[in-house]
């Protein structure tokens, strides 16, 4: 399987991505030797592009295929670029780290993969499964004492769960209360440049 072995800080600078939205709250000393100079229109859109996959932790087959669903989707409703955001929103790893039983996308990840997650009373181990408005998301019971999630969550615990989800950090469950707009994803994406990328 490939892996993105380049060190996070690292990449960071050279993306100009701040590390809390990975769920780091580490800051790299160094300075990005790039950093003020001017970019070109397709360096943009490049870098836009490169920042949602490495955010979301998603490999380029796969957001491609993810672009394709959000132009698909246009068709009937939103816009791509917005979409696209929604989408990676509402992977049950991403959803996972929003709720608070993973601080960070990679360790929610792991989570999922290692079969702690139930989906609506059912276990569900692949990470890019998308859950829909009504999904009930909770660690197993059997998992919920042991001292990792206790630790999770004394990191965590003060991040705030966005709108579209709701949260009970004592069951150790979230419910996805509505697909999330553009305005409730945080994420430093210019979308539009992705859509201009792809669009060529």
């Amino acid at each position: 399987m490939a892996r993105d072995r380049v060190p996070v800080l690292k990449r960071c600078r050279s993306l100009n991505l701040d590390p809390t939205y990975l769920g780091i709250d580490k800051k790299s000393k160094k300075e990005n030797p790039r950093a003020g100079r001017k970019m070109s229109e397709y360096g943009l859109q490049m870098r836009e592009k490169q920042k949602a996959k490495f955010i979301y932790g998603v490999l380029e087959k796969q957001f491609r295929g993810y672009y394709a669903q959000a132009v698909k989707m246009a068709k009937k409703e939103g816009i791509p670029g917005e979409n696209l955001l929604m989408i990676l929103e509402l992977r049950l790893d991403n959803v996972m780290f929003r709720l608070g039983y993973g601080r960070t996308r990679k360790e929610s990840r792991q989570i999922v993969r290692h079969k702690h997650v139930f989906v609506n009373g059912k276990p569900v181990d692949i990470p890019s499964y998308i859950v829909k408005a009504g999904d009930v998301v909770e660690i197993r019971e059997k998992y919920k004492s042991i001292q990792r999630y206790k630790d999770i969550l004394s990191v965590t615990d003060g991040r705030i769960v966005p709108e579209w989800l709701l949260a009970n950090h004592d069951a150790l469950s979230g419910t996805v209360v509505a697909r999330p707009t553009r305005a409730q994803i945080d994420v430093p994406v210019e979308e539009r440049f992705i859509v201009e990328l792809y669009s060529k």
